[in-house]
C-alpha cells in the first residue's frame, strides 16, 4: 500500500512529465503493477487516457542527453533525433524539453518560468459585506499564473477547504488546464503538519493534485 503523496507523485510524473511506467517504478523503487494501480485511481471523475505523443519513444534518450549536456539547444536535439525516426516538429520537441531539462544551479533565484509551468494560490481579504441583517466576511480565492500573470479571482464567504478546492477546479476549467506546479503558503487546506522539509499534506488536497497532475511547493516558514 502506497501513500497519498506517492500516488500524487506517480500521477504527476506520468501525466505531466510523460515518464513511462517502468521509469517511474525504477525511480521510486516500486513494482510496475503498483504504479499502474496508482494511475488507475481517479476519485474525482474518469478521464480518457492521455494520447501518445511523437516524442514518447525518445524521452529516455533526451533525458540522458540533457543530463550530460544540459545547455544543448532544442534545434540541436531535434537534429539528433530526426535520424532516429522522429517525425514531429521542433515546436513539439521544445514543449517536451521544458519539462525534461535539469534545473540550473545558480547563486540567485531566477524568477522566470515557462508558460503553464507554475501558479500561486492564496486567500485575500475584502472586508465585510451586509446581507440582510447579517454582516459576512468576504474572502477572495486568488490563483495567479507566474508566466502570464493571468488571474483567477473568486469570492467566498469563508476560507473553508471545500471553497479552496472549488476555486482551483473553477480556475482550471476556465483556463482549460492546470499548471505543472503550484506554490502556496502553509495553509491548513494544504499542509496539516510540517517539520522542516517533511510535509504532511492534506489528503483532500492530494486528491486534487493527483487528479490535475500538478505538484505542490508550500513556502518555507519564516525563521523566528
Amino acid at each position: 500500500m502506497i501513500s497519498d503523496e506517492q500516488v500524487a507523485r506517480i500521477r504527476h510524473l506520468f501525466h505531466a512529465e510523460h515518464w513511462r511506467i517502468g521509469t517511474i517504478a525504477a525511480e521510486l523503487s516500486l513494482h510496475p503493477d503498483t504504479v499502474r494501480q496508482a494511475l488507475d485511481t481517479d476519485r474525482f471523475r474518469s478521464q480518457p487516457r492521455r494520447r501518445r505523443h511523437l516524442t514518447d519513444p525518445y524521452l529516455d534518450f533526451l533525458r540522458q542527453t540533457l543530463q550530460q549536456y544540459p545547455r544543448l539547444r532544442a534545434t540541436r536535439l531535434y537534429q539528433m533525433i530526426v535520424p532516429r525516426g522522429y517525425t514531429g516538429s521542433v515546436t513539439q520537441l521544445r514543449r517536451v524539453l521544458a519539462g525534461l531539462r535539469p534545473p540550473r544551479r545558480e547563486a540567485f533565484l531566477r524568477l522566470r518560468t515557462f508558460p503553464g509551468e507554475q501558479a500561486q494560490a492564496d486567500w485575500a481579504h475584502f472586508g465585510d459585506v451586509v446581507i440582510g441583517r447579517a454582516r459576512r466576511r468576504l474572502s477572495g480565492f486568488v490563483l495567479t499564473l507566474s508566466y502570464s500573470r493571468a488571474l483567477w479571482l473568486e469570492f467566498f464567504f469563508d476560507q473553508s477547504l471545500e471553497n479552496f478546492l472549488l476555486g482551483h477546479v473553477h480556475a482550471f476549467h476556465d483556463w482549460g488546464g492546470a499548471p505543472r506546479s503550484l506554490e502556496t503558503d502553509n495553509l491548513r487546506s494544504v499542509v496539516l503538519e510540517r517539520r522542516g522539509d517533511a510535509i504532511h499534506f492534506h489528503p483532500r488536497f492530494l486528491e486534487l493534485s493527483a487528479h490535475y497532475h500538478f505538484t505542490t511547493r508550500p513556502s518555507n516558514p519564516r525563521a523566528g
